[in-house]
């Protein structure tokens, strides 16, 4: 009888620790880009949830579509879809870039160079943008409206005082 009891306690013991183990807490998505070389301020503070299947396939869900000036005014729809590899996302939808202060382009891959380099690089239709790292090693915060142009555009002739010589 005792040797039951230490069976069933033991099965109960190891039942009871894999329990523990699997409800381990899930990483973020923050910290899911580093493992495969990407930075991860690449996404915005306002994740709410994803899903990453063995494939490498991923959906992000952000509380709303949202904006980040980098070197670039860059525009997060509210779900993010692409393809997970070690040191790219491919297939990438739901990330624009805004060129000309007018004109936005769908970014399609992101890369980085492994072993890391101080680069990233941007691929929008055809175009390859390098760009310096530093500026996705921490995640930034969205902005619910993009930042006025304006401030951005160079002031306008008239308002420039002339300077006359004779």
């Amino acid at each position: 009888m005792a040797s039951k009891f230490k069976l069933h306690y033991s099965l109960l013991l190891t039942l009871s620790l894999l329990n523990i183990c699997s409800s381990s807490p899930t990483p973020t998505v923050y910290e899911i880009l580093p493992k495969f070389g990407l930075p991860s301020g690449l996404l915005p503070d306002s994740v709410t949830n994803y899903t990453l299947s063995d494939d490498g396939k991923f959906e992000v869900y952000l509380k709303n579509a949202c904006y980040i000036q980098f070197d670039y005014l860059v525009y997060y729809e509210k779900k993010i879809t692409g393809k997970l590899n070690l040191g790219s996302i491919s297939d990438l939808k739901g990330i624009q870039v805004q060129r000309f202060y007018f004109l936005w382009f769908d970014v399609d891959v992101i890369k980085v160079d492994l072993p890391p380099s101080d680069s990233i690089y941007f691929t929008v239709g055809i175009i390859n943008k390098k760009l310096d790292v530093d500026q996705f090693l921490t995640v930034h915060s969205c902005k619910d409206k993009a930042v006025s142009l304006r401030a951005q555009l160079p002031t306008p002739v008239d308002d420039i005082q002339l300077l006359v010589t004779e």
